[in-house]
């Protein structure tokens, strides 16, 4: 076979192989590449043993998505040319988009100590030799992160009533009270400002480690009491299976400070289990268990138990989760609380560098005990609605306005209110 001929087709092969992943065809181009497939397929009873014809035979076969009749036919090309370099290629791709990347690996290193391929295909198949076990040895390492930083206004920064004055059962013969300043809803502009690195390094080739931290600080222009800063760790281990689910442990830890005061430290462990799904669709099943310390409240110490259910594709997620909040002293049992919730996101692309974001959350609370001022056990139910305009304006910047509403509707007036939130922000992803 031509030099020429073998350069240009080993050269295809290499591309193809890239990501040792299938890639599926769409619209006109699968139309196609079924067609020939079918076309040839129909002559195989006839044509088979001939090298030239499994060749063709193999080649449209792997690019309709048919794996398994493209290693046949190039294993009989093998079997009468067993030199045959552009056939054992694209048996390797065959293989890899398959899933098997042993076996490709090892295809392609057969190709790479043939003597006859030019240097520029040789030395392009030993790059994917070194790419298939990195593979083979779990994938190696990565790290990402990302920078965001926004300015808005906020109609209640304190997540508190409208109302003035309220009425408490307990001392309703001195008629309603008065509400001092942070017990009553307040607005103000802030900036608010956000990061995280996230790591994941391989271990084998089915078991990961992996760690993140996350930071957040918003500040309030003339509301310092109501400052917020967050910092939170996470670091785990996470075992894939041969049918591609993921079981992962993790423990977690996160200081919260209110109006530039330690408020809250929380730390637990989650476990998941996640499956995969096709379409690029990925169901989970979580487990979390949280302890909840409160530097200035001891009486609000509680430990959480919950349990999730997530569905991510690639433009939305849903997720459902529940559990019980217990506080471990018996005299502040009216924080403990049984809680439910709902939530979906969506992020659709409306055009080459837009796309508008969108969320809906729902969350229900049902308390255990009485409210020792109020006399009746809290009742919540809130909904949070979020939308937005996502702009990249480099490949990793964007520029994002948003605006948040959330209502909380409570059977206790002290806690019932409505919140707005408008912001405009950038965020850079590495």
């Amino acid at each position: 076979m031509a030099t020429k001929h073998l350069f240009l087709q080993a050269s295809a092969c290499a591309l193809a192989v890239a990501a040792a992943l299938p890639t599926p065809a769409f619209g006109q181009q699968a139309n196609e590449a079924e067609a020939r497939y079918t076309a040839l397929a129909a002559q195989e009873r006839q044509k088979a043993g001939d090298p030239a014809f499994d060749y063709a035979l193999g080649l449209a076969a792997s690019d309709a998505g048919h794996y398994g009749e493209a290693i046949v036919a190039l294993q009989r090309v093998l079997a009468r040319q067993p030199d045959n370099a552009p056939a054992r290629a694209e048996l390797a791709r065959a293989y890899a988009l398959a899933g098997d990347i042993d076996t490709a690996r090892a295809q392609f290193a057969t190709v790479v100590d043939d003597p006859t391929i030019p240097d520029p295909v040789r030395q392009r198949f030993t790059g994917f030799v070194r790419q298939f076990d990195k593979q083979i040895k779990g994938g190696g390492s990565d790290l990402s992160g990302f920078a965001e930083s926004a300015f808005g206004h906020d109609s209640n920064i304190n997540s508190a009533t409208q109302l003035t004055s309220i009425t408490i059962p307990l001392f309703a013969a001195l008629g309603p009270g008065t509400l001092g300043n942070n017990a009553r809803a307040q607005k103000d502009e802030f900036y608010d400002l956000s990061g995280g690195i996230s790591a994941v390094s391989a271990i084998s080739r089915t078991n990961r480690v992996f760690g993140s931290l996350l930071g957040n600080f918003r500040d309030n222009l003339d509301s310092a009491a109501f400052d917020q800063a967050s910092l939170t760790g996470t670091a785990g281990f996470a075992h894939t299976f041969a049918n591609r689910d993921v079981a992962s442990l993790s423990g977690q830890v996160q200081k919260y400070w209110l109006g530039h005061k330690g408020f809250r430290t929380a730390f637990g462990a989650i476990g998941q289990y996640t499956h995969m799904l096709p379409g690029g669709k990925a169901l989970s099943a979580s487990v979390q268990y949280t302890r909840f310390d409160y530097d200035r409240d001891p009486l609000r110490d509680a430990d959480r138990l919950a349990v999730g259910l997530g569905l991510a594709a690639r433009q939305f997620s849903v997720n459902l989760i529940g559990g019980h909040e217990e506080t471990r002293s018996q005299a502040g049992d009216a924080e403990s609380n049984t809680f439910a919730g709902a939530s979906a996101g969506a992020e659709i692309q409306i055009a080459p560098k837009v796309a508008v974001v969108g969320g809906v959350a729902f969350d229900l609370r049902r308390y255990d005990r009485a409210d020792l001022l109020f006399m009746r056990k809290r009742h919540d139910e809130r909904v949070d609605v979020t939308a937005a305009v996502k702009f990249a304006i480099l490949p990793r910047l964007f520029l994002q306005p948003k605006a948040t509403w959330s209502r909380n509707w409570s059977n206790i007036a002290l806690y019932d209110h409505e919140r707005w939130t408008v912001q405009a922000g950038a965020r850079f992803e590495f």
